[in-house]
């Protein structure tokens, strides 16, 4: 299969990409390496099957490229993703993800493609739930509180329409907390990254607030099989990808100290303005139309993410 990913040089469309080439597709990855790196893509590069290009969603070359590749099914995670940085510049957040969406629509539809599956936000989109709707179902009211959540949930209705009107099928994955190896531990979101970078150079960790925060933390690997489950399943369909399951923030902290050896207590900040106080996903509609389950816990994830940023201390300063 023809396949293209655009982020693929990010920390989940790398290791999508990575699933793919194993799988025997071939893999074109479109990134302008704002975030990504090319070292997240070192070893998919060296097995070969994968074509790279340099280019920014939002360019008039993009449709071009499409036409070049053909891909049959289009892998759209590339987005500003940092909710904070749509707050305080809302207008770039809706040239990346509202605009930048939309020329990738017209580059699949203009090219042939017959699928788009795109990663949305479950941490956004809903809004702030009230904890007795909690896990959030995907009939949930999709009411966001930031120009991040707003973006991705417009692109939802594009997605919606472009089937509508021009075939084109899709699949809108909406994501909860994922974490992972290659998450940027300098990075202002991924706190399981965050933790893991401070816990393994000595640095002390800091929880805004109570602690008491909780989240839907989902491994990476968990998430890219969704991906590749959702080329051929889900059809026309918002899909919520988590775990079912709410984990602390403190809690988080205390499995990984005593993973990584660490016997000392977080520091304190205030709570950050905005910041939910509950979140998690109700993933039983994946189950259904993907076949998909999560299947590794918080213990084995956070022990495989310290291990991998362990392994090499570059990885530390955010050189994956």
């Amino acid at each position: 299969m023809r396949t293209l990913v655009t982020g693929g040089a990010g920390f989940i469309g790398s290791n999508l990409v990575d699933r793919l080439l194993a799988e025997g597709h071939r893999v074109d990855v479109v990134d302008d390496l704002s975030t990504g790196s090319l070292a997240n893509l070192a070893e998919a590069r060296a097995a070969g099957g994968l074509s790279f290009q340099r280019v920014d969603i939002r360019s008039p070359e993009l449709a071009d490229l499409f036409l070049r590749r053909r891909p049959e099914v289009v892998f759209h995670l590339a987005a500003q993703a940092d909710v904070r940085v749509s707050v305080a510049e809302p207008l770039f957040d809706a040239e990346v993800n509202v605009l930048g969406s939309l020329n990738v629509l017209e580059a699949a539809r203009a090219a042939g493609s017959a699928k788009v599956v795109f990663a949305s936000s479950g941490g956004t989109i809903y809004g702030d739930p009230e904890p007795s709707q909690l896990p959030v179902k995907e009939t949930h009211p999709r009411r966001p509180l930031s120009p991040y959540g707003v973006a991705k949930s417009a692109v939802g209705d594009y997605l919606t329409a472009y089937r509508e009107l021009h075939d084109l099928e899709f699949t809108a994955l909406a994501l909860a907390n994922v974490y992972g190896p290659r998450q940027d531990p300098k990075g202002e979101a991924g706190v399981v990254a965050i933790f893991a970078g401070n816990l393994l150079s000595g640095e002390p960790c800091t929880i805004f607030g109570d602690g008491r925060q909780t989240r839907d933390f989902v491994y990476v690997d968990d998430v890219v099989d969704a991906f590749a489950r959702a080329a051929e399943k889900g059809g026309g369909l918002l899909l919520n990808i988590g775990t079912g399951e709410e984990t602390s923030v403190l809690d988080l902290y205390r499995a990984m100290a005593a993973a990584a050896g660490v016997d000392a207590p977080p520091q304190k900040a205030p709570a950050r303005p905005g910041e939910l106080a509950r979140n998690c996903l109700d993933p039983a509609k994946a189950s259904i139309h993907l076949g998909w389950v999560p299947w590794t816990s918080v213990e084995d994830g956070v022990s495989g993410v310290l291990d991998w940023y362990g392994a090499d201390p570059d990885r530390l300063a955010g050189d994956r």
